[in-house]
C-alpha cells in the first residue's frame, strides 16, 4: 500500500431512483420548503407511475400515518421520500403502503403505491421530493436530472 493510497479515496454511496419519472432540480419543486433545501439536500421527481421502490438497502425509520412520506436509513444516510405537495392533507387517501416503521428493506423492494391521477384530481401535485436530511454530515452529493427508471442512479454521496 503506497503512502498516498490512504488519502483522496472517499467512500461514495449510490442512492438509486425510487420512482420512474423525470428528475428535476429542487428549485423546480413548487413548494418553498423543498425548493429551498430547508430539510436537507433535495431533488424532485415528476412521477410517471405511482410506485415507490427502496433506493437502497436499509431500515424504514418512519412511515407517516398519512402514508405520503417514508424515512429510510442506509449506511448512515437518512433519506426522506415525500410523495406530492401538501398531500398530508389527503390523510392517507390514495396511498397504499407495503412496509411499516422498523422494516428492513432491500434496494428495489416496493415500498408504497399511490394513485397519481386521484391525487391530482383532488387538487394536489404528485411531484416527489427525495431528501438527504443529514446532508451536512457528508461531502459532495451529485445527481443528474432527466428521465429515470426505478433503480437508475440518482444520488452519489461522498464522505
Amino acid at each position: 500500500m503506497g503512502l498516498f493510497s490512504k488519502f483522496g479515496k472517499k467512500k461514495e454511496t449510490l442512492i438509486t431512483c425510487p420512482i420512474h419519472g423525470e428528475v428535476i432540480d429542487a428549485s423546480q419543486i413548487e413548494d418553498e420548503t423543498f425548493a429551498s433545501g430547508m430539510l436537507g439536500f433535495t431533488v424532485g421527481i415528476r412521477p410517471a407511475e405511482g410506485k415507490v421502490y427502496a433506493p437502497a438497502d436499509g431500515t424504514i425509520s418512519m412511515l407517516f400515518d398519512t402514508h405520503h412520506a417514508i424515512g429510510l436509513e442506509t449506511g448512515g444516510i437518512e433519506l426522506l421520500i415525500h410523495v406530492g405537495i401538501d398531500t398530508v392533507s389527503l390523510k392517507g387517501q390514495h396511498f397504499t403502503p407495503h412496509i411499516q416503521t422498523g422494516d428492513t428493506v432491500r434496494r428495489g423492494q416496493l415500498l408504497l403505491e399511490f394513485d397519481g391521477a386521484a391525487i391530482e384530481d383532488a387538487g394536489f401535485q404528485q411531484t416527489t421530493a427525495v431528501i438527504v436530511t443529514n446532508a451536512d454530515t457528508f461531502g459532495e452529493i451529485r445527481y443528474e436530472t432527466g428521465a429515470k427508471r426505478c433503480g437508475d442512479p440518482l444520488l452519489y454521496i461522498s464522505g
